[in-house]
């Protein structure tokens, strides 16, 4: 066997432009407020569950309430990263260069290649258009 073909990956990189940096504003605000409202909900519905267990068992009332605090922990921890996330993208300037993720590439290698060289591919998107590619 000469030859192997395989997968390997390729990040992608989008250049910032003020459309996008709009369109990423707007979808990190979308992703808060979607926070916001989760736990507005987990607030209602926790108080009513924790009536209902009032009138079954006080006991019952430390581990809901445990269980609420996990939840709104968790919710508040998102939304700090989230809101960390929207300054980081509030502070790049247009041109700058952001990862939006990888995909895959699939190449034929032979022995002797350099697999240094084949690893590191990366394309670059301005506006939703490749404009070029790097290794």
């Amino acid at each position: 066997m000469d030859e192997m073909i395989i997968r390997v990956p390729v990040t992608i990189k989008s250049k910032l432009t003020e459309a996008l940096k709009t369109k990423l504003l707007g979808e990190i605000q979308g992703r808060v407020d979607q926070v916001d409202r989760d736990m507005a909900q987990l607030e209602f519905q926790g108080k009513g569950m924790l009536t209902e267990q009032a009138k079954i068992d006080a006991q019952g009332m430390i581990a809901i309430r445990a269980q609420i605090e996990q939840k709104r922990a968790q919710m508040e921890q998102a939304k700090a990263q989230l809101t960390q996330d929207k300054e980081h993208l509030e502070k790049l300037a247009i041109g700058a260069e952001i990862s939006r993720g990888q995909m895959e590439r699939t190449v034929t290698l032979h022995i002797g290649d350099d697999m240094n060289h084949l690893m590191g591919g990366e394309i670059l998107v301005e506006d939703g258009k490749v404009i070029a590619f790097r290794d």
